[in-house]
């Protein structure tokens, strides 16, 4: 087994986004544009009753929304509509096109928590971009979790890591995704597979990687020349990160905000859609989610669990 070798790190700085919502951006800034098949990584940070991610759209790409603290309230043009808990996580594809919100949830016992998490946007492969939008939820006591030994644990969403796999795969593009938490002197190993794009994300603590410690809130990208990546936790304070990896699109990636085709009259014409209503976006002109306005934790969002 070869391991990895990092391409490249760098911290992701706080940064407003939506309606009064902060994040860490790594994948999607100048740092790094984008990173096939991954489009933005943001680490979101927004407060009930201040702001969230009221009605946008989404073409051409793929979302998996993590959910660590907190709650999330989504719905969209088609009906689609639930409440994302700790633990939880919702894989979206737009595909042809979708309207959707997002909002954070104000709780009974705690009005002013802040909903915390990821989220990844994922390139759609070309012969997929007019796919029909859809909706994957994984509630966080569905999700398998691997224990090597007593200072490593992995909740392994999506592949598969120390022999325990993931319930299903819930995106078109294929990913890997592994949330880690290791104690102080604990070890990893994980596989990743040699034509998948790889990269950590580092939420809470200080990670050693090949000899080299990266801090908190940064963001560390690895070459495709080996099959696994392993790091060790140097540090008396608990680790946590995100292991994510993707298949490489051999495609271009033509980005206009939520919008995501492989060529500019593509995105052109996606755009107009938009504009008009028309090719997958006819409910997109009168169409606005009930949730903008708030959510209270008891208020009945589709099919909460």
């Amino acid at each position: 087994m070869t391991t990895r070798t990092v391409l490249n790190s760098f911290l992701a700085r706080e940064q407003a986004e939506g309606q009064g919502a902060r994040v860490r951006r790594s994948i999607g800034t100048s740092n790094l544009r984008n990173f096939t098949p991954f489009l933005m990584l943001d680490h979101f940070n927004v407060t009930p009753g201040i702001g969230g991610f009221p009605s946008h759209p989404h073409h051409g790409q793929e979302t998996i929304t993590y959910i660590t603290e907190g709650a999330m309230a989504h719905e969209d043009f088609t009906g689609s509509a639930g409440i994302l808990y700790p633990g939880d996580l919702q894989f979206m594809t737009a595909g042809k096109g979708v309207v959707h919100s997002e909002i954070p949830v104000k709780l009974k016992d705690d009005p002013t928590k802040a909903c915390v998490g990821m989220q990844l946007w994922v390139d759609l492969p070309e012969n997929l971009k007019n796919c029909p939008p859809r909706y994957r939820d994984l509630k966080g006591g569905e999700i398998p979790i691997a224990k090597p030994n007593d200072k490593v644990e992995v909740k392994v969403i999506s592949g598969s890591s120390y022999g325990v796999g993931s319930l299903r795969d819930l995106a078109y593009t294929p990913v890997c995704y592994y949330h880690y938490t290791v104690k102080p002197g604990g070890e990893f190993k994980q596989e990743v597979p040699t034509d998948f794009n790889s990269f950590i994300y580092l939420m809470q603590g200080d990670l050693s990687i090949n000899k080299k410690t990266y801090k908190q809130h940064n963001a560390v990208f690895f070459n495709r020349d080996g099959d696994h990546i392993e790091g060790k936790n140097d540090s008396d304070k608990d680790v946590s990160f995100v292991l994510i990896g993707g298949a490489v699109l051999d495609q271009r990636i033509v980005q206009y905000g939520p919008f995501v085709e492989t060529s500019s009259e593509k995105i052109q014409e996606v755009f107009r859609n938009y504009q008009f209503g028309i090719n997958g976006f006819e409910k997109a002109q009168e169409w606005q989610a009930k949730i903008d306005i708030g959510v209270n934790e008891g208020d009945v969002v589709g099919n909460k669990s």
